[in-house]
């Protein structure tokens, strides 16, 4: 064993470590370890590590750019409506036996996920989902888990259908084989749909526990409360004091939402600002507390104030469950921060995150992608924070503008034209997914600053320095180590039929394993150079063992963390972490067992 060969693996040793410890996000890990390659082919002149101008090579490869691409179509498509058509079929479908609802549900949301990004199909259903559980008398929790899995199915289904397909078809071009036709992995993605739909039809119900989304944690009495503001009268004693030193707030379950001085919104934490006379604060309460506040020296209400000052009512406080839209620009800052309160005129009352509600310290606490919050605000200031894409309402889908609607034509047709020319050979995916990126920007159906916002950039990033590392691991020969030890080691203990289909199974097993743990898109880029060499070992075709990748890549289901869906689900629909595993692992075994028969039949060793 070379030095190289140790220091590529002590690379891979740490990458892995850092994926499951989280210690670091995913993208940066993937990040030091691409800048840690590029800085030593600068420094080693060896033929057994990539120099520099091998390791900028990888932006070479075109499955990333076909990625960011196929992020900015499922955009255009969301932004101008195309993907809410779903929901009328929703509509139409919600007469059905719930059994027959759940089959069409799974069969309509993969449909969908084959051709664009599944994210968004699944984010635009959640509010669908909540409401049509509510319209047929069931918990949400019945629909949200087969929801993200569905997306799931559907994403092994074609080529564009999830980017760890294009990123395994990329990496068998590298090494100098026939890319992954467009529907060519649909031979297997196909038949694995309809066994996992099966299966969530039959077991979902015995399988998903009855869980309640995040305002179940509130009592009735919590959910009524009124907004009102108050103002400080001259020589209150409340004057030249902080909300938080005064004792008020606690003592008479109030909770201060903004203070207003001089017709502006005092900006900082509300609490601790010193009050002046004249002072507005807008107020949460229950309705004990309107006459509580009523009773407080120093304050009156507005309707009391008859001189000087306009009169304003109590109005009742809604409640709204909203969840961290992806990519938001609010994920990792506080609510202090962000001076939330004052920014979208609403108060967080709790969090929903990895299945745990929390209601303490909610100022200090960073926000995260997926997270779910419970808000309380006027039905002005809800309305205000809908049409805002930092959050995401889930008490009702989302209305495009008018504007964009117009644009819907020409978003579909484009797509239309961007799958038949993949579908025929017309053009690369990679020119055909440009192209339509360029025609969606002319047509106005979306705005280049949306375009770029729409491309998830930390995965990009975690393909480039996996796909970085899957280089060096193969120059310095520490792939080609991995692969004839595996190899010898079947040999030894296998006869020679049934060595493909162990090595078949065991790559699958080890990329499912990687994935549940670690980035999809990673677990690939690492799992699929091994699996070539492991074909080039043992004198079989890598395909089949790249396919098997591909969609043990996907095919996340045992756990929340593994794929993105999954995340989101998690938190809406008030999960915990072993309801994933119940109802995911036996699926994740009926994949498993499925794809080792059937890819040997259907690609030949």
């Amino acid at each position: 064993m070379t030095w190289e060969i140790i220091f590529v693996l002590a690379l891979l040793v740490f990458a892995v470590v850092s994926f499951i410890t989280e210690k670091v996000s995913a993208d940066v890990t993937a990040l030091i370890v691409f800048a840690v390659i590029l800085a030593s082919g600068t420094f080693i002149e060896s033929d057994a590590f990539p120099t520099l101008s091998a390791t900028l090579g990888v932006f070479g490869n075109h499955a990333p750019l076909t990625v960011a691409g196929m992020f900015i179509v499922s955009a255009a498509l969301t932004k101008t409506g195309a993907v809410d058509l779903i929901t009328g079929v929703f509509r139409f479908l919600i007469k059905l036996p719930l059994p027959i609802f759940m089959f069409c549900m799974i069969m309509v949301v993969a449909a969908m996920s084959a051709f664009i990004n599944n994210t968004p199909v699944v984010v635009v259903l959640l509010p669908v989902m909540l409401g049509i559980a509510r319209e047929m008398g069931t918990h949400a929790s019945r629909f949200l888990i087969p929801l993200s899995y569905a997306s799931i199915f559907g994403g092994t289904c074609t080529l564009i259908g999830t980017s760890t397909n294009l990123i395994g078809s990329g990496i068998l071009s590298d090494y100098g084989y026939e890319p992954i036709g467009m529907y060519e992995i649909s031979r297997i993605g196909v038949p694995i749909l309809f066994i996992g739909a099966i299966y969530l039809v039959i077991f979902s119900g015995k399988l998903i526990p009855k869980r309640e989304t995040i305002s179940s944690i509130l009592s009735d009495d919590e959910r009524k409360e009124f907004i009102t503001e108050a103002f400080v009268r001259n020589g209150s004693p409340l004057i030249g004091e902080a909300l938080d030193d005064s004792g008020l707030l606690k003592e008479r379950h109030l909770r201060i939402l903004e203070i207003v001085r001089n017709g502006i919104a005092v900006p900082g934490n509300p609490r601790k600002i010193k009050l002046a006379a004249g002072d507005r604060l807008v107020l949460s309460c229950r309705p004990s507390g309107v006459i509580e506040a009523h009773e407080t020296d120093g304050i009156e209400l507005l309707g009391e104030v008859e001189v000087g000052l306009e009169q304003i009512a109590a109005e009742e406080g809604a409640l709204v469950e909203g969840m961290v839209a992806p990519q938001s620009p609010i994920v990792g800052k506080t609510l202090q921060e962000l001076a939330f309160r004052q920014r979208f005129r609403m108060v967080v009352v709790a969090v929903h995150r990895k299945g745990q509600n929390l209601r303490s310290q909610l100022d200090s606490l960073r926000l995260q992608d997926g997270d779910t919050l419970l808000l309380m605000g006027s039905n002005q200031a809800i309305e205000r924070l809908r049409s805002q894409d930092e959050i995401i309402l889930l008490d009702r889908p989302r209305t495009p503008a008018a504007n964009m609607r117009r644009k819907m034509p020409f978003a579909i047709a484009i797509t239309a034209g961007l799958v038949a020319a993949a579908s025929l050979n017309i053009m690369p995916i990679v020119a055909a997914t440009t192209i339509a990126v360029v025609l969606f920007l002319l047509t106005g159906c979306l705005k280049p600053k949306d375009a770029y916002a729409s491309v998830e950039w930390s995965i990009l990033i975690i393909i480039y320095g996996m796909l970085a590392l899957g280089q060096a691991m193969d120059v310095s020969g520490a792939s080609a180590l991995i692969a004839n030890s595996a190899s010898n080691g079947i040999q030894a203990v296998a006869p020679v039929t049934w060595q493909p289909i162990l090595i078949l199974a065991m790559v699958y097993l080890v990329t499912s394993i990687f994935t549940e743990f670690l980035s999809n898109n990673a677990a690939v880029a690492l799992m699929a150079p091994i699996a070539i060499g492991l074909g080039v070992s043992l004198g079989i075709d890598p395909r089949p063992l790249v396919i098997a990748i591909c969609i043990a890549g996907s095919a996340s289901f045992a756990t929340p963390i593994g794929y993105q869906t999954n995340t989101y689900v998690y938190g809406v629909g008030g999960y915990k972490f072993s309801d994933f595993a119940r109802i995911g692992i036996p699926l994740n075994i009926l994949y498993f067992v499925t794809s080792v028969v059937l890819i040997p039949r259907i690609w030949p060793f």
